[in-house]
């Protein structure tokens, strides 16, 4: 570019801090790249030619798009008009979601969310759905995918006080003969349950399967059946209704939930915000729940 401007390679190579013969090389290479002399002698003078004429008046806006390339973008939450989308059980879109809509709605009122029920068995499969970020829990984290882990939590026995068990402890003749309703949404509520129990030659009788957390309560609360979940959902419905919590009767390890990414929104402005705003909203709802639960299950040993 200096060369174009000075025509002139003694000052072109003073503006630039490099030798004479070093800017002869890089005329030399433009040439050969353009086809084109790019500048040729007049008389005492360098004049451009058509090709360096051209080159003069695009190269300053093709360099301040390289530099552009460069430069560390900017998110402006007002100015984004982005659809992102979150991926988790039914239940985070019904105790989470709104806060996390509230949030977005008061920064970013042009940005969109879409939500998708999310199955814990498809985490390998990250990168080929359309999902920006998946709260879910996992036993390990793939690769090309990022994430943050959030909080863990033990499964929990909920059932109605009405239940003939209501007054003691649960123990593990109670679970198997007891009648169970399942949750079939989704896949991160109760699976390790029914492999816990075949290892022991065990299995319980499953008297209703429904697809949504709501919808198990709701038979729940009209039924002398019992519900296996995780415990801060167990305490999140009973400051509602009117429901007992027991430790679950069988050794299952406590699992671990997560905030994940792949990796293609890792640097990503927009996403980054997006994140943000979701992993201190879940994480800090996951904790507040967790500790009411154990408050509630301690109160029935």
């Amino acid at each position: 570019m200096s060369i174009l401007q000075t025509l002139n390679l003694t000052e072109s190579s003073k503006q630039l801090g490099v030798t004479q013969s070093a800017m002869s090389k890089t005329l030399h290479q433009l040439r050969e790249d353009f086809h084109d002399k790019i500048i040729v002698r007049e008389a005492n003078q360098f004049i451009l030619t058509k090709k360096g004429e051209k080159l003069k008046e695009k190269l300053p806006v093709l360099m301040q798009q390289l530099d552009n390339l460069y430069a560390p973008e900017l998110m402006e939450p007002s100015f984004c008009e982005r659809k992102f989308t979150l991926a988790s059980s039914d239940y985070v879109a019904q105790a989470i979601l709104p806060s996390i809509f509230f949030n977005i709605e008061i920064a970013a009122p042009n940005v969109s969310i879409e939500y998708k029920l999310w199955h814990k068995d498809s985490l390998n499969k990250l990168a080929e759905q359309d999902v920006n970020l998946v709260a879910t829990i996992a036993d390990s984290i793939p690769d090309n995918l990022y994430g943050k882990r959030m909080a863990e939590d033990q499964l929990a026995v909920v059932f109605r006080s009405a239940h003939s068990k209501a007054n003691s402890d649960m123990t593990i003749n109670d679970y198997i003969e007891g009648r169970h309703i399942l949750i079939s949404g989704g896949g991160d509520k109760d699976s390790p349950v029914d492999h816990a129990l075949s290892m022991m030659n065990l299995n319980r009788h499953i008297s209703a399967t429904v697809p949504f957390f709501q919808a198990a309560i709701e038979l729940l609360l009209k039924t002398d059946t019992m519900l296996t979940i995780p415990l801060h959902i167990a305490a999140d419905f009973a400051q509602d209704y009117d429901l007992q919590i027991r430790r679950l009767p069988i050794d299952i390890k406590e699992q671990q939930y997560y905030l994940l990414w792949h990796a293609k929104y890792h640097q990503d402005p927009e996403h980054r915000w997006f994140r943000d705003i979701c992993f201190p909203l879940i994480k800090n709802h996951l904790e507040r729940t967790i500790e009411h639960g154990m408050k509630l299950i301690h109160t029935h040993k």
